[in-house]
């Protein structure tokens, strides 16, 4: 059983505008699955609608077979889908400590413990308990995000592309991190700028085009596909 399945929705800002036009897929158990595709193309609409930001007008969405299409971003986090966007996705004047506990809304009573272990994951984490996030390099920023939205306990993360804006080096570590994630046993589903490196660490990938899809298959595959890499890559 997948453990999200997203079959055939349609989804837009306004009454008229639709950006996915009958837009499926789905993400295996231990997969790091990466969406790609030009400028546009909807693939972050596509993760908002997964995470219950963007509504569906057509379709399922079901998580570990359990339908949540109808269920709203409250409910789906609630469920196990933990959403990490691209931007504002940390509280600048708070300390990284304040951001980790607002994060542990789901579980009050659970959140001390699971702060412990993130600081055991994340010792840079830990230094910094007390500094403003505001305070903190861009690099450090993305994974107090990341933290944030382990503190739900998610069975699914939505990456919105995590390395945007970092330097070479810490977009490697970026990249480090989210493979660490996946290999304790988290699926992620992301969207990243950096496509040839996101799909080099994927199981599986999507070109999603104008709304729809385009092309599916192993990361690596997709990278190395002349057609793939002259159209979206770069050459």
């Amino acid at each position: 059983m997948s453990i999200l399945s997203v079959d055939r929705i349609v989804a837009g800002y306004g009454a008229s505008e639709e950006i996915l036009k009958g837009t499926s897929m789905r993400v295996e158990a231990n997969e790091i699955v990466t969406i790609i595709g030009p400028n546009g193309a909807g693939k972050s609409t596509f993760l908002k609608a997964v995470a219950g930001l963007v509504a569906t007008k057509a379709g399922a969405i079901r998580l570990g077979g359990d339908d949540v299409t109808s269920s709203d971003a409250q409910g789906r986090a609630r469920a196990g889908i933990s959403f990490v966007p691209q931007e504002r996705n940390v509280f600048g004047s708070l300390t990284v400590a304040e951001n980790l506990e607002i994060s542990g809304y789901l579980d009050p009573k659970g959140a001390t413990a699971r702060i412990a272990a993130l600081y055991d994951r994340y010792p840079m984490l830990a230094g910094k308990r007390r500094a403003l996030a505001r305070t903190l390099s861009g690099g450090q920023r993305q994974i107090l995000a990341m933290a944030m939205g382990l503190m739900t306990d998610p069975k699914l993360m939505l990456l919105d592309e995590p390395t945007a804006g970092l330097s070479p080096k810490a977009a490697d570590e970026l990249f480090d991190a989210v493979v660490a994630l996946n290999r304790g046993g988290l699926p992620i589903l992301m969207v990243e700028q950096h496509a040839v490196e996101a799909l080099a660490i994927s199981t599986r990938g999507y070109v999603l085009v104008s709304g729809r899809n385009s092309a599916e298959g192993a990361g690596p595959s997709l990278a190395a596909d002349p057609e793939i890499r002259r159209l979206f890559l770069g050459g």
